[in-house]
């Protein structure tokens, strides 16, 4: 484990609450967020992610620095695909486009506490357990199976398990009601469909850290690396959504990148876990190979995807491009 300086915990600490409240102060009233909007703060992310990324090289070193990088862009690459789940949630409930900034924000506030929750789960598993590696690897390997056959398994919002609890927990009436999560009707609380998407968001995030977990500790087992790599990637994850949305279903190649990036993951996985295990003789793949086989599949990903445009019919649903007024089709 790294010996990481109790000011360097609490600065990353303060930059993630200075960087949500600024985010919640400059989105406090709810309008669309248009493409250069979402690019600015896009590039302020990616800023802030690198910039920690430059401290983490100049107090903990190389080897670490080169870690953080490493699963930043991975975890970055792999949000990507939720994504899609996002277009499909927000169609599903048809949320106005002026609300779906507040929706994730709080969807990014849940996936925090979460993810740190699995993670730190994860880290003290694999410093106990070094054979739990070899089932990482085969969910790495499955999911890259999956991606790569077209066979990723569905989500339908309206029946997942957190939008199926919070029914039974509070009552949730069919119209939304500007940004509100909670009205009064006769008398009583009751949700608006918002909340119930905020739900169905948290419920899509705990299904992608199935991949996400085990991918980030083939980069690195140490706690400080793997979150705050996990955070700084989901801070930017709104912004990516809406400055992409509508152009997803062109880069129709990056599932096969993200699938060979998981496999090659997984082998790493299983290289490192038998390095530990058999034989010290077996070699382990190292970071900077790990970073350069990312950037490069990612690359040639959006290279290829740009020079062969994806056919007129798209298996991918379209994120909705237009704020809607009316209540939901379905039972929210």
């Amino acid at each position: 484990m790294l010996d990481v300086p109790f000011w360097l915990w609490a600065a990353f600490a303060a930059t993630v609450v200075v960087s949500l409240t600024v985010d919640l102060l400059a989105h406090r009233s709810a309008h669309v967020i248009g493409f250069k909007e979402a690019a600015a703060w896009s590039g302020l992310w990616v800023g802030l992610a690198l910039v920690f990324g430059a401290v983490v090289f100049l107090v903990l070193g190389t080897t670490a620095g080169t870690e953080y990088t490493t699963a930043w862009l991975l975890e970055k690459s792999l949000s990507v695909d939720n994504l899609f789940v996002f277009a499909v949630i927000f169609a599903y409930f048809k949320v106005p486009r002026a609300y779906q900034h507040r929706v994730l924000f709080f969807g990014v506030i849940g996936a925090l506490v979460f993810r740190g929750i699995f993670l730190s789960l994860g880290v003290a598993v694999v410093s106990r357990f070094t054979a739990v590696l070899f089932a990482f690897a085969l969910v790495l390997f499955y999911s890259a199976y999956k991606l790569l056959k077209d066979e990723e398994e569905s989500f339908d919002p309206g029946k997942s398990f957190a939008v199926r609890m919070l029914r039974k927990v509070v009552p949730v009436r069919d119209e939304y009601a500007g940004a509100k999560f909670f009205v009064k009707e006769a008398g009583k609380r009751v949700a608006t469909p918002l909340l119930a998407v905020v739900a169905a968001i948290e419920a899509a995030d705990l299904i992608f850290a199935v991949d996400s977990v085990p991918a980030v500790l083939a980069v690195s087992d140490d706690a400080f690396i793997v979150y705050t790599s996990n955070a700084f990637a989901i801070l930017g994850l709104r912004a990516l959504y809406f400055m992409l949305a509508g152009l997803l279903d062109r880069f129709h190649y990056l599932s096969k990148g993200l699938a060979i990036i998981l496999a090659f993951i997984g082998v790493k996985l299983v290289l490192q876990a038998s390095h530990k295990m058999i034989s010290s003789d077996i070699p382990e793949i190292p970071s900077p190979v790990s970073l350069a086989v990312i950037v490069v599949v990612l690359a040639g990903s959006v290279v290829l995807s740009l020079r062969r445009p994806p056919p007129a019919s798209s298996e991918r649903p379209d994120p909705p491009v237009g704020p809607s007024a009316g209540p939901p089709d379905r039972d929210a």
